[in-house]
């Protein structure tokens, strides 16, 4: 009497089909979520995990220079680093050789510090840094001047919002993820910075007179009818610039210098109460 085979037709496509769904799981296990905190971005959520920004930002349906808030959960795409690296911790001390490649803003990423706390500490004026430059840590610490809460998604439900990016030196406008406008702008001098963080237009003028700075040290002003006035945070206003033409660089009391042209428009299309995005 010959024996019925123990691994029947049946038997085998249980195996295999046991044998794919453990695939299917595994190659699903392969993307995992981060969940943004206060004060990341885009750019160091995709340095952590080793992925390009547009892959992340693609993944995700966003564009390369989209917001992120707080709470928003990301998915990460397989094939990056899914154990990121560790949060960095506050520079308190040394220095750092830049290296082919770097950019202040990654080094101030890895050191826990910011772009402004290593331009204090190194006394720079702008961004531009190059290959063997010492950058001193100490001091770096600091953070950016009136940092703001952690803000709610000011891109939700397809919201009027502006970006103030002060390390391009440039300010767009968005209606929800969709950039409408953009413009060269010129903000805060390095003893002067631009406040960071996120606020909301509560005043608009025309035409509105400025003063400030020191007659003590020379940098006194007082400017009759700055046109197409937005005040954000206390005297920090967007504005149109008729007294100098150097945009692209850092030029202000802290303020966001347009021209004029550029001023009209954002004052024309952003209404009082419109969210402020000021960030390196």
């Amino acid at each position: 009497m010959s024996r019925k085979p123990f691994f029947t037709p049946l038997l085998f496509s249980l195996v295999l089909t046991l044998f794919f769904l453990l695939g299917g799981t595994g190659a699903a296990s392969a993307e995992s979520a981060h969940v943004v905190t206060a004060g990341e971005t885009l750019t160091g959520i995709a340095l952590r995990y080793g992925v390009s920004v547009q892959t992340l930002a693609e993944s995700n349906g966003l564009r390369s220079n989209s917001w992120v808030y707080v709470g928003q959960t990301l998915r990460i795409p397989s094939g990056s680093d899914t154990s990121p690296a560790p949060a960095p911790q506050p520079a308190t001390g040394g220095s750092y050789i830049v290296k082919a490649g770097d950019t202040l803003y990654r080094i101030a990423l890895a050191h826990g510090t910011t772009v402004q706390g290593l331009m204090n500490a190194n006394n720079l004026t702008n961004t531009t840094i190059y290959v063997g430059q010492r950058l001193l840590l100490s001091g770096a610490g600091a953070p950016a001047a009136n940092p703001a809460p952690a803000p709610s998604n000011p891109a939700a439900n397809g919201a009027k919002w502006i970006d103030v990016d002060l390390t391009r030196q440039s300010i767009t406008a968005y209606e929800g993820n969709t950039a409408i406008y953009t413009a060269i702008v010129s903000t805060g001098l390095p003893r002067t910075p631009t406040v960071v963080g996120t606020y909301k237009v509560y005043v608009k003028y025309t035409a509105t007179d400025m003063q400030g700075g020191s007659k003590a040290l020379g940098d006194y002003y007082y400017l009759r009818d700055v046109p197409y006035t937005m005040y954000f945070y206390r005297g920090y206003g967007i504005h149109g610039t008729f007294w100098h033409n150097n945009f692209g660089q850092p030029m202000s009391h802290g303020c966001v210098n347009l021209r004029t042209s550029d001023a009209e428009w954002f004052f024309n299309w952003a209404p009082v109460g419109t969210t402020v995005v000021t960030h390196y």
